[in-house]
C-alpha cells in the first residue's frame, strides 16, 4: 500500500469511527451502542498502536461531554483499552473477537458498578452481575451490529470508493 493509500485508509477509518460515535447521540435501547465496536475496530485497523488506544478514548470523552460522565466512566474507558488491545493483537475482525470484547466490557464495567454501588460481599458481587445480565444482551447485539456495519463499510469503501488494494 502506497503512502497516499495508507493516508486515505487511515482517514477512512477515522471517519467511520466518528460516524459510529455520532450514532451514540441518537435514541437507542440501553447499552445498544457503538462504543465497543469503535475500540475493537480501531485496534484492528488503525496502523498506529498509540492511536488505537487514544482514538476510542478521545471519542468517548467527546461524546460524554454531551451525554454526561458517570461514576463508572474510568472502568468503561479501561475496558476500551483492553478491547483495543484485543483488536491490535488479533488484527482481524471476527465473531469471536466481538463476543470477547462484549464480555470484557461486561466484566470490567460491572466490576466498577459493584465497587461503587454494591456491598463488597460475594452476595453483592453476584447480585450486581446477575442484575446486569439483561443489559449484556443489548450490549452484545449492539456490538455485533455496529462491528458488522463498520467492518462492512470499511471493506466496501476501501475497495470501491478509495480503490485501495490491501
Amino acid at each position: 500500500m502506497s503512502i497516499v493509500e495508507k493516508n486515505k485508509n487511515q482517514i477512512l477509518i477515522a471517519i467511520l469511527m466518528l460516524v459510529a460515535a455520532f450514532s451514540r447521540l441518537i435514541p437507542h435501547p440501553p447499552n445498544f451502542t457503538p462504543l465497543t465496536a469503535i475500540a475493537l475496530f480501531g485496534g484492528i485497523y488503525l496502523s498506529s498502536k498509540t492511536l488505537s488506544y487514544l482514538v476510542p478514548i478521545i471519542i468517548m470523552l467527546f461524546s460524554d461531554l454531551f451525554l454526561g460522565f458517570s461514576s463508572i466512566s474510568l472502568f468503561v474507558y479501561f475496558s476500551f483499552i483492553i478491547i483495543s488491545y484485543i483488536g491490535i493483537k488479533s488484527k482481524k475482525p471476527g465473531i469471536q473477537n466481538i463476543v470477547l470484547s462484549s464480555i470484557v466490557f461486561f466484566v470490567v464495567s460491572n466490576f466498577g458498578v459493584w465497587i461503587l454501588g454494591y456491598p463488597k460481599t460475594w452476595e453483592g458481587f453476584l447480585k450486581c452481575y446477575t442484575l446486569a445480565i439483561p443489559f449484556f444482551r443489548n450490549s452484545l447485539l449492539g456490538d455485533l451490529f455496529y462491528s458488522g456495519v463498520m467492518i462492512l463499510s470499511y471493506n466496501l469503501s476501501s475497495k470501491y470508493l478509495l480503490n485501495i488494494s490491501k
